[in-house]
């Protein structure tokens, strides 16, 4: 995994060329090194359906699904485990929970539906999880992380994610140093490929990520590390691999504030669409209501407004109005209204507002 360092990122040809390259992952190969990384309440099915319409990525990921839940799940029922058969053979399942046994138990349920993987969730620290025991709690437990990998690969031969960010000391450095021990334990328990948060768990997004911790777990492992945090723009991927020299990319915000930016990093021409903006409104409330009945669906799209509105110079507004709506009747107008003036469109932003992007 090491032909990268040869590459010069300092060329935007080299660097995009790079990530449009197939990578091969527990024995199964990628088309490219662009991944939609686990969001809880936005990686749902109609998003990914939207992303795929755009392309440009490797792999998606679906949101945070519960281990204890999702043996029983019905995806004709379920808002967070439900997909679209033709996006299996790209999508992993992110699962998240504290106990060997319930996360084995939940893979063997993601591999007998077909997904190209499962993903374990080492990462999130939202209080909510973590009172569990789950998520980033589970750095604070590196015995308990590494036995959860274990089970899993014992129990499923596909590729197995651990997606995981620096743990909860207070000195980044510190911190990511403790990482790359658990990346290395990681890797021996049997995972496939890690994604890689460089922020410890307590500050959440109030200090950037410091992307050249990422090469303190790529220089310890031999398994794939994907790079994860802060990624708005093309250049930004240019700057992490240049610090970081990682195997691939994970986007997530950004993806909800701009769908089509895989396609932009991979070089792909966007004229086709008139409007980007007006389009991927539109048609990410239609599949909504395609995929949930309208209340949901509204509540939904509501969570996807601050991202969105991240995208223009004056956000806060466009939020504001999309908000206000109740009815997908009512934000289809607001929608059309925002952009009905061909000469007075919004101001769009190339890096986001992110005051807006919770």
């Amino acid at each position: 995994m090491d032909f990268n360092n040869s590459i010069d990122f300092s060329h935007k040809k080299s660097f995009q060329k790079f990530l449009a390259s197939s990578i091969t992952i527990g024995g199964k190969e990628v088309k490219n090194r662009l991944f939609l990384a686990p969001m809880a309440g936005l990686g749902h099915v109609a998003f990914r359906e939207l992303i795929s319409q755009f392309g440009g990525f490797g792999l998606l990921f679906t949101g945070m699904c519960s281990a204890k839940a999702l043996p029983q799940e019905n995806r004709n029922i379920s808002a967070v485990f439900k997909w679209r058969d033709e996006e299996l053979e790209y999508l992993v399942c992110q699962i998240f929970g504290s106990e060997p046994k319930s996360m084995a138990l939940a893979a063997k349920r993601i591999e007998k539906e077909g997904f190209f993987g499962v993903d374990l969730n080492f990462g999130c620290c939202a209080a909510a999880i973590c009172k569990k025991g789950a998520g980033a709690a589970l750095l604070k437990e590196p015995n308990l992380a590494k036995d959860i990998v274990k089970a899993v690969r014992d129990a499923v031969s596909i590729t197995v994610f651990v997606k995981f960010r620096s743990g909860w000391d207070s000195d980044p450095l510190s911190a990511a140093i403790d990482s790359a021990k658990m990346a290395e334990a990681f890797e021996k328990a049997g995972a496939d490929a890690l994604v890689y948060h460089p922020r410890v768990a307590p500050d959440r997004r109030l200090r950037p990520p410091k992307w050249e911790h990422i090469k303190l777990i790529k220089d310890i492992v031999s398994i794939p590390v994907f790079g994860n945090g802060n990624i708005f723009e093309p250049l930004d991927c240019q700057k992490m691999l240049k610090e970081s020299g990682c195997d691939g990319i994970s986007i997530g915000r950004m993806a909800v504030a701009k769908p089509w930016i895989f396609s932009s990093i991979a070089g792909n021409s966007l004229a086709e669409y008139e409007n980007i903006y007006h389009h991927t409104a539109t048609c990410m409330l239609n599949l909504l209501l395609k995929h949930y009945e309208e209340r949901l669906a509204v509540k939904m799209f509501k969570k996807f407004v601050p991202y969105y509105a991240a995208g223009f110079k004056f956000g806060h507004s466009i939020s504001k109005q999309l908000l206000r709506a109740d009815r997908a009747s009512e934000i289809k107008q607001v929608i059309d209204a925002i952009f009905k003036e061909p000469f007075e469109q919004p101001e769009a932003i190339d890096r986001p507002n992110l005051h807006l992007l919770l």
